[in-house]
C-alpha cells in the first residue's frame, strides 16, 4: 500500500477530497525545485510529508492537524499565505497553523532549547495544544531522515532537541512510542558507540532471553486460561535509551542490567470488568512468582493524566531473575501505545467544538500537571518565562515584576536595578513581564536598594536579598553615626559614659539606640545637639548647677588639617594610644609619621588611614565622600612604621653590600627585606626597611642615590 493511502485511510472520509488536493498542490510545489533551506538539504515537501505520516500512524487526530503540518513550509517560504489556507480548508486550519508558525520566534530567540524551561515556555507560548504534537511528529520524521547526512554538527543539534526536549513532551502525551523512538535515535547519533554496543549485546542474547521469556510465561498462561481469561501476551525488550541510562545509573554493563525486557498481559474484557480482570490476574501471578511491592505500580486505579492505566509488578523468576509484568486490557494496550489520542477515541470526543475544546484542554493539563521525568509538576499558567539578550531563559511566577527579574539574574543587578529596557519601550520597576518577553536590565551605581521595594517585589529570593542590603546599609550607617559621635566626644575633651549616653538617648525621645544614630545618620538629628544635652546629663550626674549656655572651654577644635572637606571640628588624631575607636593603617599607600593623610571609615565601622597621594583616593571619594574623614598625626612618639622603596640601577658588583651598609649604619633603623634581580647589566628590585618618619625616609632615599651604580629610588 502506498504511503499516501496510508494517510488518506486514517483521515475522515469527509476530508479525503481536499487532503488529496493539499497533497497535489505540494508535489508540484516540489515538482518546481522548491527547497527548504535547512542544514540537511530536505525538500519542503519531503519534510511536511513524512511528519504527516507520522501524525497519521502514530497520532492519529483529525484532517485539521494534517492540514496544518503539510503546509507550514510552503507559508513560511511565502509560496501561500494563511488566508488561502483559511479559504481552502476552514479557519480552524488556518488558527493552527498561525499558531504553530507563532513558535519560530521562540526556537531563534533562545540561546538554548535544551532545558526545562525553555519546554514549559514552549508549552504557555503555543496556543493550541495541537502545535506540541506536530512539533513532536516533526521531530521524528527529521530524526528518521538524518541518518545519512554529511552535516553532523545539525544532527546533533537536532538529537539534542529530540531527547531533552520532545522525548519529555511525548512522554507526557503518553506517545510512549515516539518518546522511546525519539531517545533511541538521538543515542544513536550522539553516542554512537554506545548505541551499537548495547545493540549487538541484545543481539547475542536474543534466543537465550526467547527461551527464558518462554520458560516464565507457560505457566502463567495455563493458570490464566483456566481462570476463564481472555488474554494474549507478549514479551517486549527495554529500549536501548532505556538500557544505556541504567548502564550509567549502576554503574554496570549491559549483562548487569537485570530487567531488560518485560512481559505484557493484555487482557480482552468488556469496559465494566476490566479492573476485576486485571486483579484476578495480578493476584494469579503473584501467587505463583514472589513480587516486589516497592517495585509495584498502580495505574489502574489512579490512571495517569495522559490516560495511561496499567498495572506494573517485578516478580522474581526462574533462575532468580528479576522480571516485570505489565497487565492491562486491550483498550488500555491502544492508549499505551497511541496516548491522549486514543483516549479521546475512547471517550467518544468529536470534532465538534465542544469536543475540540475538551481535547485541547486534555492535552494542556496532561503538559501541564502530568508526570514527567524532569519537569516539576507546578503549573505552566502560573509561570512566566522570560529571556536575556544573549537568550539565556528565567522561570518566574506569574506577576513577576522587572525588579524580581534582575534579582533573578544576580543580588547586585537587583541592588543596581533603575528599570528596564523591553524590547524597543522602557519599562520601570513595577512592570509585570509577560512570558517571551526578552528583557534587558537598566543599572546605575548610584542606585540601592530602598524599603518599598518590597511592596513591588513577589518572588522570595528578591525579598530577601532587597532585606539582607536594607539590614547591612543600615548597620553601615549606624556606624558611621556612632563613630562620628565619638569623635566628636574626643574632640571636645568629654569622657565617654555608656550610661550618660543611655539618659542623653532617652531625653531625646528615643526608645532605642538603633533609631537614636540612624537620626544622626539620616541627620534628622544634629550631633552638637546630642553634645549639648550629654553635656547637661553628665553636670547633672555631677550634682552641677545646669546651664543653657556653654563655655568656649567647650568648643576648643584641633588644629586644621589637610584632607577632605568635613566641618572644623572633624578631625581624627592618630595616636597608637588612642582608646575606643578603631583605626588601621591603609596597605595600599603605608602612610607614616608626617605623610599629609585622610581616614576612611569602613563598612565594618573602621576606619582606614590613607595618604592623600593614595591611587585609591580619587575613586573612594567619587564612591563614597561622605566616608571621608580628616585626621593628621598626633606628636611623634618614636612609633616606626614599614616603608618598601624600589630601587634601579647598575648591576655593579657588590651593589647589595652597598645597599645594606647604609642602612646599617642609620640609628634606629632596621631592614626587613632586600630583594634584587638583575638582567642586561641593570639590577632593580625592592627594599623594605622600618623608620620613623618622612623626615628619615627622605634622608634614606638621598643616601641611597648617593650609592654608584643607583640610578633611581622611588617610595612604593
Amino acid at each position: 500500500m502506498k504511503e499516501n493511502d496510508i494517510i488518506i485511510q486514517h483521515i475522515e472520509d469527509s476530508a479525503k477530497a481536499n487532503y488529496r488536493q493539499a497533497l497535489d498542490t505540494l508535489n508540484q510545489l516540489e515538482s518546481r525545485g522548491l527547497v527548504l533551506p535547512d542544514a540537511f538539504g530536505l525538500s519542503a515537501v519531503e519534510t511536511d510529508y513524512q511528519t504527516a505520516i507520522v501524525i497519521a500512524e502514530e497520532i492519529g487526530i483529525t484532517p485539521t492537524l494534517l492540514f496544518a503540518s503539510m503546509f507550514q513550509n510552503a507559508v513560511r517560504m511565502g509560496l501561500v499565505s494563511i488566508e488561502n489556507i483559511e479559504e481552502q480548508y476552514g479557519k480552524e486550519t488556518a488558527s493552527l497553523l498561525n499558531n504553530l508558525l507563532g513558535t519560530d520566534e521562540l526556537f531563534m530567540r533562545s540561546a538554548s532549547v535544551e532545558t526545562d524551561n525553555f519546554r514549559s515556555l514552549l508549552i504557555s507560548q503555543a496556543g493550541d495544544m495541537r502545535v506540541i504534537l506536530i512539533l513532536i511528529a516533526q521531530s521524528v520524521a527529521l530524526m528518521r531522515q538524518i541518518r545519512d547526512t554529511a552535516n553532523i554538527e545539525a544532527q546533533h543539534e537536532a538529537s539534542r532537541q529530540a531527547a531533552f526536549l520532545y522525548a519529555p513532551l511525548a512522554h507526557k502525551l503518553g506517545l510512549y512510542k515516539l518518546k522511546s523512538e525519539l531517545e533511541d535515535l538521538s543515542l544513536k547519533y550522539l553516542e554512537h558507540d554506545a548505541y551499537y554496543h548495547i545493540k549487538d549485546k541484545l543481539n547475542e542474547t536474543k534466543r537465550n532471553r526467547d527461551l527464558y521469556i518462554e520458560r516464565f510465561v507457560k505457566p502463567i498462561d495455563e493458570r490464566l486460561t483456566a481462570a476463564g481469561l481472555h488474554f494474549h501476551m507478549k514479551g517486549r525488550t527495554k529500549s536501548i535509551h532505556s538500557i544505556w541510562q541504567k548502564m550509567k545509573k549502576q554503574h554496570v554493563d549491559v549483562d548487569g542490567v537485570y530487567d531488560l525486557f518485560a512481559i505484557r498481559i493484555i487482557i480482552d474484557a468488556p469496559k465494566n470488568e476490566e479492573h476485576a480482570q486485571c486483579w484476578q490476574a495480578f493476584s494469579i501471578i503473584t501467587d505463583m512468582y514472589p513480587s516486589n511491592p516497592k517495585r509495584m505500580r498502580d495505574w489502574l486505579s489512579v490512571p495517569k493524566a495522559n490516560g495511561y492505566e496499567s498495572l506494573h509488578i517485578t516478580v522474581l523468576g526462574p533462575e532468580d531473575k528479576w522480571v516485570e509484568v505489565q497487565i492491562r486490557t486491550e483498550r488500555m494496550d491502544d492508549i499505551a501505545e497511541h496516548g491522549l489520542a486514543a483516549h479521546w477515541r475512547y471517550k467518544g470526543v468529536t470534532g465538534s467544538q465542544s469536543g475540540t475544546e475538551e481535547l485541547l484542554a486534555d492535552i494542556r493539563s496532561a503538559l501541564e500537571q502530568g508526570e514527567s521525568i524532569n519537569d516539576s509538576a507546578s503549573r505552566v499558567s502560573n509561570e512566566v518565562f522570560v529571556f536575556t539578550p544573549r537568550g539565556d531563559l528565567f522561570r518566574l511566577p506569574a506577576g513577576a515584576t522587572v525588579l524580581d527579574f534582575a534579582y533573578a539574574i544576580h543580588t547586585k543587578v537587583g541592588n543596581r536595578c533603575t528599570g528596564a529596557r523591553i524590547g524597543n519601550r522602557h519599562a520601570d520597576l513595577r512592570h509585570k513581564l509577560q512570558s517571551g518577553d526578552q528583557v534587558e536590565i537598566l543599572t546605575s551605581n548610584n542606585q540601592s536598594p530602598k524599603q518599598d521595594w518590597l511592596g513591588i517585589v513577589t518572588t522570595n529570593r528578591a525579598k530577601s536579598k532587597i532585606r539582607q542590603s536594607l539590614k547591612e546599609a543600615q548597620a553601615g550607617h549606624v556606624a558611621l553615626a556612632k563613630e562620628l559621635l565619638e569623635r566628636k566626644m574626643r574632640n571636645r575633651k568629654l569622657d565617654y559614659s555608656e550610661a550618660t549616653l543611655m539618659h542623653t538617648i532617652k531625653r531625646l525621645g528615643y526608645k532605642n539606640v538603633t533609631d537614636f544614630y540612624h537620626a544622626i545618620a539620616e541627620e534628622k538629628l544634629d550631633v552638637n545637639q546630642v553634645l549639648e544635652v550629654y553635656q547637661g546629663q553628665q553636670r547633672h550626674e555631677r550634682g552641677e548647677e545646669s546651664s543653657e549656655t556653654r563655655s568656649a572651654a567647650d568648643f576648643v577644635m584641633q588644629e586644621n588639617a589637610n584632607g577632605p572637606s568635613a566641618t572644623k571640628d572633624d578631625v581624627l588624631v592618630i595616636d597608637q594610644n588612642l582608646k575606643g575607636i578603631e583605626f588601621q593603617l591603609a596597605k595600599c599607600c603605608h602612610p607614616i609619621y608626617g605623610d599629609d593623610v585622610f581616614g576612611f571609615v569602613s563598612s565594618t565601622g573602621g576606619i582606614k588611614i590613607h595618604r592623600t597621594d593614595c591611587p585609591n583616593a580619587q575613586a573612594m571619594r567619587q564612591r563614597a565622600p561622605y566616608r571621608f574623614v580628616r585626621a593628621r598625626w598626633a606628636s611623634k612618639q618614636g612609633t616606626q612604621y614599614s616603608i618598601t622603596l624600589h630601587i634601579v640601577g647598575q648591576d655593579d658588583m657588590g651593589i647589595v653590600n652597598n645597599i645594606t651598609s647604609v642602612i646599617s649604619k642609620e640609628e634606629r633603623m632596621l631592614m626587613r627585606s632586600i630583594n634584587i634581580d638583575s638582567h642586561d647589566g641593570l639590577f632593580s628590585g625592592h627594599l623594605t626597611v622600618m623608620l620613623e618618619d618622612t623626615e628619615r625616609l627622605a634622608g634614606l632615599i638621598r643616601k641611597l642615590k648617593n650609592i654608584r651604580g643607583v640610578k633611581n629610588v622611588t617610595r612604593v
